[in-house]
């Protein structure tokens, strides 16, 4: 397994052409807006298992337009690639820096905001937000925080397990009668509510004493937590009847900081002394 943070991929720049022989390359040209950059720094954008290297590339220049450069690869089938470099137009510099990892976990680990971009789960229900309510959230994240947005597979998108990773789910409100949009488009809507919310914003951030736990810190918890269910007889695995996923939707919803769930776990712990001593 790779470490989360070493391999970073060297894809050959290309030259960008501000010229073209055939049709025309468009440049946006905006207002000198001062941004909150801390926000758009602490974003994470995170491809999963994505086929296609011209999708990553097409992702990169989709952040880089609105100012995001951290992006993540969880296990893509071919990168580096040409093809990514070619799409990226100009913005080869994200995937200079793209960190390739072989798993979710090593992804998000240091996280303490996930978001998972889906639509809303048939069987439990998880809190669902446009990704304009998305960014609201976002605004309000300490300045030493990450958060990281996942985005899965071209054709079936995350699968159950990864969204049961997230905090909150974000569906992009497409027209109904066509809502197939690619990742890279998908990855430029909430990049760009995320430019917005940043623009002429002062950092606003919810005061606490303790920061939240982690993405590594709250599976720890969920794999204790299930030890635990299971001596006492309060789970049983031969008929769960959704119990753990329901808990995790809970704890991942009320966002415990790190000494709550220290306190958790050391209740945990307590059950389990007790019940050795019977």
């Amino acid at each position: 397994m790779m470490p989360r943070c070493s391999l970073k991929n060297r894809v050959n720049k290309t030259l960008y052409e501000n010229h073209c022989e055939t049709g025309y390359k468009y440049r946006i040209v905006t207002a000198n807006h001062k941004t909150d950059k801390c926000m758009l720094d602490r974003t994470r954008i995170v491809l999963i298992n994505t086929s296609h290297p011209g999708n990553i590339g097409s992702a990169a220049r989709a952040m880089k337009t609105m100012g995001l450069s951290e992006l993540y690869l969880v296990g893509p089938a071919e990168f580096p690639h040409p093809k990514a470099v070619e799409m990226a137009s100009g913005a080869s510099d994200i995937l200079d820096q793209a960190v390739v990892v072989d798993t979710l976990d090593e992804a998000i680990a240091d996280c303490t905001l996930v978001i998972g971009t889906s639509a809303r789960m048939r069987a439990i229900p998880w809190p669902l937000l446009t990704p304009r309510e998305m960014v609201e959230k976002v605004k309000r994240e300490a300045p030493n925080s990450q958060t990281a947005i996942l985005f899965g597979r071209e054709q079936s998108g995350l699968s159950n397990d990864e969204l049961q990773r997230c905090n909150i789910h974000i569906s992009i409100p497409a027209n109904p009668d066509y809502s197939s949009l690619n990742i890279s488009a998908a990855v430029q809507v909430v990049a760009y509510e995320l430019r917005v919310a940043s623009l002429d914003q002062a950092a606003i951030s919810e005061e606490w004493d303790y920061r939240l736990a982690t993405a590594d810190e709250m599976e720890k918890f969920f794999t204790h937590l299930q030890e635990v269910l299971i001596e006492i007889d309060f789970l049983k695995m031969n008929a769960p009847r959704k119990l753990m996923t329901r808990l995790r939707r809970m704890f991942l919803r009320t966002r415990p900081d790190v000494m709550e769930m220290n306190i958790l776990r050391g209740m945990l712990t307590a059950v389990q002394d007790t019940n050795k001593k019977k």
